[in-house]
């Protein structure tokens, strides 16, 4: 029988791995084939009590991550990035984990948790106007213009590749505030993915 948790400061009641079932279970499995990891993370387990949400979350993260058309690095970068610019350190510290697994350098790590702005970022010249753009999805989509897509596409980003980068900027900008909402993100410390090797 699937049975609920409540985790202190998280609004949600959360369904544990093992006492998964059904699609629900079906769903945990697939999480963790697409994260790599060991365990479900928490951000998932939000939705675990209404599997018609869950999938959505799962098709929207296998949307972008089982993706080739940019890099692996570049989506962590954009994923720890854009959850920087909205203020969600669950997923800050979720995504900088993955983004130094996929190479991410210790001067970009420390520029993600420390920057203001993506100038402050430690990117090359054909980067930086895509970071500028996806940046713009958190801090205003609105005012993006035509000339901000062609800088991005000048700097060598195909169209596919621009979208890419939008849609996984958009997505964290929903995951962000799932995570906030239901009381989960307001520390790195409830990141069991950024705590690995720690516990």
């Amino acid at each position: 029988m699937e049975t609920t948790t409540k985790q202190p400061g998280i609004r949600v009641p959360l369904i544990d791995e093992e006492h998964a079932e059904g699609r629900t279970a079906e769903l945990y499995q697939q999480i963790k084939e697409a994260t790599g990891l060991p365990f479900v993370p928490d951000m998932f387990r939000l939705t675990s009590t209404n599997p018609r949400l869950l999938e959505a979350v799962v098709a929207g993260y296998r949307g972008v991550f089982y993706g080739d058309t940019l890099p692996r690095h570049l989506k962590e970068l954009i994923s720890a990035w854009t959850s920087k610019l909205n203020g969600c350190p669950y997923c800050v510290g979720t995504h900088s984990w993955f983004l130094a697994q996929f190479g991410g350098s210790d001067e970009l790590l420390e520029a993600v948790s420390d920057a203001s702005t993506a100038e402050e970022l430690p990117v090359d010249e054909r980067t930086m106007p895509l970071m500028k753009l996806v940046e713009k999805v958190s801090t205003g989509a609105y005012k993006i213009t035509d000339a901000d897509w062609a800088r991005a596409m000048e700097a060598g980003w195909s169209d596919a590749e621009i979208l890419e980068a939008i849609f996984c900027a958009s997505l964290f900008a929903f995951i962000n505030r799932l995570v906030d909402a239901t009381g989960l993100g307001s520390s790195t410390d409830r990141s069991r993915v950024a705590r690995q090797g720690d516990e």
